[in-house]
C-alpha cells in the first residue's frame, strides 16, 4: 500500500453502500480500487479488512471463515465489484447479488468525543492494533486529518494541532501520535468548508427560483 492515500476530506454525498461500515471505510476501498499494482492492491484490502473486523466485532461468530468470507463479501459489494484483489474466498457475482447484506450491529459503547463519532473511535483502535510499517502510518496520519476535520466542522473557529495530537492519543490510549507538520492546515479546510457551503447555497437559491416559477403556473 505504498501509494498515497489521496482520499477527499470534503463530506461524500454518495450514497453508503454498507452505512455500518461508514464513509471512511467506504473512501478507503475505492482508493484501493485506483491501485495499479496488483500486490499492493492486495496489501491494502488486507489492511480493509482488519479495519472492516475491527470496527464491528459484533458480526463475527463460532465459525472463523464463515465470518471472512461475509468480510470479503462486504469488501467486493462496497466497491461494487471493481476491486480486482486475490481473495481467499470466491468473489460474489454482481448478477446474483440482489438483497442487502445482513444487517451489522451497532456497537453501543459510550462515545468518547461525540463530535467525533463511533466509527472513528473505532479506526483509531483498529489503526493502534496494526503492526508497525509504512501503511500504518498512512492510515493514522489519515485518521488524524479526519478528526481534524471533523472537529473543525463542529467548531469553526480555530483547532490546536496539538489538541488533535493529544486527543488521538487519548483515543488510542497512548498507541498512536502524529507531528504537527503532517496536519493539513487549519485555512485550507476552512476554505474547502467555505466554498462548499457556498456551492450548497448557490444550488439552493436555483431550486428555490425554479420552484417558484413552477407554481406561478
Amino acid at each position: 500500500m505504498s501509494s498515497t492515500l489521496n482520499l477527499s476530506y470534503n463530506t461524500d454525498t454518495n450514497k453508503l453502500i454498507i452505512p455500518e461500515y461508514g464513509r471512511n471505510v467506504q473512501k478507503m476501498i475505492n482508493h484501493a480500487v485506483k491501485i495499479e499494482q496488483r500486490e499492493e492492491r492486495n496489501k491494502a484490502a488486507k489492511v480493509i479488512i482488519k479495519v472492516m473486523d475491527l470496527i464491528n466485532p459484533n458480526t463475527r461468530n463460532n465459525n472463523s471463515e464463515e465470518h471472512g468470507q461475509k468480510l470479503w463479501a462486504h469488501l467486493h459489494i462496497i466497491s461494487n465489484f471493481e476491486l480486482d484483489v486475490d481473495s481467499p474466498f470466491k468473489k460474489p457475482e454482481k448478477e446474483l447479488y440482489h438483497s442487502k447484506p445482513d444487517e451489522v450491529p451497532y456497537p453501543k459503547n459510550a462515545i468518547r468525543f461525540k463530535h467525533y463519532g463511533k466509527i472513528m473511535e473505532d479506526m483509531v483502535k483498529a489503526a493502534s492494533e496494526l503492526k508497525e510499517g509504512e501503511d500504518k502510518e498512512k492510515l493514522v496520519k489519515h485518521i488524524a486529518n479526519l478528526l481534524k476535520t471533523s472537529y473543525l466542522q463542529w467548531n469553526r473557529d480555530s483547532v490546536d494541532d496539538k489538541l488533535i495530537i493529544n486527543q488521538l492519543e487519548e483515543l488510542s490510549h497512548g498507541k498512536l501520535t502524529i507531528s504537527t507538520d503532517k496536519l493539513r492546515d487549519t485555512s485550507e479546510i476552512v476554505r474547502t468548508f467555505n466554498k462548499k457551503k457556498r456551492t450548497n447555497n448557490k444550488n439552493y437559491s436555483k431550486n428555490k427560483s425554479r420552484r417558484k416559477y413552477h407554481g406561478s403556473f
